[in-house]
């Protein structure tokens, strides 16, 4: 073996650089977009006096909202049970997996307090599965958002005692962007915590025109990313924290695939100049994308605008929207080795801090 999920430092790992970290005689593969979920939070989260969310209103019409139950109850060992987890990597040609909270855990929603525990049970547990597996797991942790305080306090537990890589967080907080001034103090930390941030979306904020056909999931998800990504671009966060390494999921959404028109309007709006003193593809350039397109052109195209260094794999495992044979998604396009070996594996491996270390 020729890698190792080790914690960062060093000087063995700040020089591993983009070389191609090998398992077995063959490219690492490395999953950045997979999830995991914790029933111990959810008993806490029971404790708010927060009216629950409204089903219909989150997944759009009543049949989706009853899909979704039953395939939560489906899902339930994949999402709980690493032995699982395991036997469906290796099914995948998986390596190893970022592992993250599902969605439907991030409970921005309730008191600051009960998302503090909730958070601290979900990274717990994501602890215990990459303490038990050191070789296949690595995490990235939960903060409680809705208060920014502790959630600089929680990231700071997540990467300097529990060894994390970084934070999968929403795309938007109670509808509140990602720009907003309130988490200038997490930004800054991640950014000097050299923490990794995962952008995956919990539905889209307004579902009334996406009731039918599950469209609050087949288009809310990545137009809620790109949501995200235009405020963070436009809000200027990559201008005030130019190290800050955010990964999108769902390739982006649809920003990932048009920025042209973004820096169109830049060299012809005022008010497009507000907190950025560079066209948008500037700091879209800095973003990576997870390879959740589906279509061999999509991806090509991701690599076209973007680079093959700015591009990882992305499973969305274990859910029904996901894409269970990455590897072979990547190998298939029109790419180089080197290139591909990057997409696969080489880059999260620099990305989340992967070790080269002795077979």
């Amino acid at each position: 073996m020729l890698y190792t999920c080790a914690p960062r430092g060093g000087a063995e790992g700040r020089t591993a650089g983009r070389k191609v970290v090998k398992r077995g005689g063959k490219s690492l593969a490395v999953d950045l977009h997979c999830h995991v979920h914790t029933p111990a939070a959810d008993e806490i989260a029971k404790q708010t006096a927060v009216p629950p969310p409204d089903p219909l209103a989150r997944h759009g019409s009543r049949r989706s909202a009853e899909r979704q139950a039953q395939l939560r109850r489906e899902l339930d060992r994949k999402l709980t049970s690493i032995e699982q987890r395991l036997a469906d990597m290796d099914r995948m040609g998986i390596d190893v997996q970022a592992i993250s909270t599902s969605p439907n855990q991030y409970y921005y929603r309730i008191e600051p307090d009960l998302g503090r525990r909730t958070s601290r049970a979900i990274n717990e547990r994501l602890a215990e599965i990459a303490a038990s597996h050191p070789d296949r797991f690595v995490a990235l942790g939960t903060v409680p958002m809705q208060e920014p305080e502790l959630a600089v306090a929680e990231l700071e537990y997540c990467m300097k005692t529990l060894g994390f890589r970084g934070l999968e967080i929403g795309t938007n907080i109670r509808k509140t962007e990602l720009s907003d001034p309130r988490f200038e103090r997490l930004w800054a930390k991640a950014e000097a915590l050299g923490a990794v941030i995962f952008l995956h979306p919990a539905g889209y904020t307004d579902a009334s025109r996406l009731k039918e056909h599950f469209l609050t999931n087949v288009i809310g998800n990545p137009l809620d990313t790109t949501l995200a990504l235009s405020h963070i671009v436009f809000g200027g966060v990559l201008e005030r924290y130019p190290g800050l390494k955010f990964v999108a999921a769902h390739g982006g959404g649809y920003l990932g695939h048009y920025p042209a028109r973004m820096d169109h309007a830049y060299r012809v709006r005022p008010e497009c100049h507000d907190h950025i003193t560079r066209p948008p593809s500037h700091y879209l350039k800095k973003i990576y994308y997870d390879t959740m397109v589906f279509g061999a052109a999509q991806l090509d195209h991701l690599v076209n605008l973007w680079g093959a260094g700015r591009v990882v794999i992305g499973t969305d495992y274990p859910y029904d929207m996901g894409y269970y044979q990455p590897v072979g998604f990547v190998n298939g396009a029109k790419l180089s080795r080197a290139q591909k070996d990057a997409i696969i594996g080489g880059n999260a491996a620099e990305l989340l801090g992967l070790k080269r270390g002795k077979r």
